[in-house]
């Protein structure tokens, strides 16, 4: 059995807050995508629940990116979820649907399948040592879980390109500048501040938070059938032999692990995407 990533401390019937930990990155993976199916269906069912705070349970990562070494296969292969979608997809969808707030407390890194994840959930506060970012084209690949659909309406369509054309590390007073997240709060702060915020909603009566977030949803979502076609994209361009030597430079240089890799990973790739071209052939 896979151990718990998504453990969830239900602070009140109407306040839980779930803290997401994976290894020493936090990495989300094709046990992270089971687990997250699962969670919403709990949330969806929580008859009181207005309000979720998701953080991480390492301060330098929220959630890293998608795990480069998990089988392909089996990622490929899973069932659909209810809405037809592909799992991953699925649960990104239905999460930014349940009939509760979800805010992302952002420390440390959410690029890729992170980002995907905090861009899933309805508010995103970040301390000052947040970086976020879609890094997948520098390595040749389409971003698979929404980041086109869901960034070129929170930022719009300049920005949008700009941070998944770009691959760089967006910092978080850049990212709150563009609207990726909602504001920066001092990192000695944040705990606090969301906190209160999110008691404050828990007060709240669930039938009018559940309205007003659906009509939000209705006047600011993608529709599910935008997001299918990205995860094709993913599932195309991911893993081609034109960019493996760079993906094996980067773990020979400690992608993956805790170390300056993961913590500049949008220099680093385009640094030795760089040395590539500039090399001798």
């Amino acid at each position: 059995m896979a151990a718990e990533q998504f453990h969830v401390d239900e602070v009140s019937p109407s306040y839980w807050q779930v803290t997401f930990t994976n290894g020493p990155v936090n990495l989300f993976d094709p046990d992270s995508v089971q687990q997250l199916s699962a969670l919403v269906d709990r949330i969806e069912a929580a008859p009181a629940l207005t309000v979720v705070v998701f953080r991480s349970g390492n301060p330098d990562y929220f959630m890293a990116h998608w795990d480069l070494l998990s089988d392909r296969a089996r990622v490929a292969a899973m069932s659909p979820g209810p809405t037809g979608l592909h799992p991953y997809l699925d649960s990104l969808v239905r999460l930014s649907r349940v009939p509760a707030a979800t805010i992302s407390v952002i420390r440390g890194r959410a690029r890729g399948a992170g980002s995907e994840f905090v861009l899933a959930t309805d508010i995103r506060f970040a301390s000052e040592r947040a970086v976020l970012g879609q890094f997948e084209v520098g390595l040749g690949s389409v971003p698979g879980g929404g980041a086109m659909a869901r960034l070129a309406r929170l930022v719009g369509r300049g920005r949008a390109l700009e941070i998944v054309l770009g691959g760089d590390d967006v910092p978080a007073a850049l990212a709150a500048e563009y609207g990726y997240v909602n504001r920066v709060v001092p990192d000695i702060e944040l705990d606090e501040v969301v906190d209160r915020f999110a008691r404050r909603i828990a007060t709240f009566d669930k039938v009018a938070v559940a309205g007003i977030k659906h009509l939000v949803d209705v006047a600011s979502l993608p529709e599910d059938a935008e997001f299918e076609p990205g995860l094709a994209a993913f599932f195309a361009t991911s893993g081609r032999q034109e960019n493996a030597a760079l993906v094996q430079d980067l773990f020979r240089r400690g992608l993956q692990r805790p170390g300056e890799v993961e913590l500049e990973l949008g220099a680093t790739i385009a640094r030795l995407r760089e040395e590539a071209l500039s090399s001798p052939k």
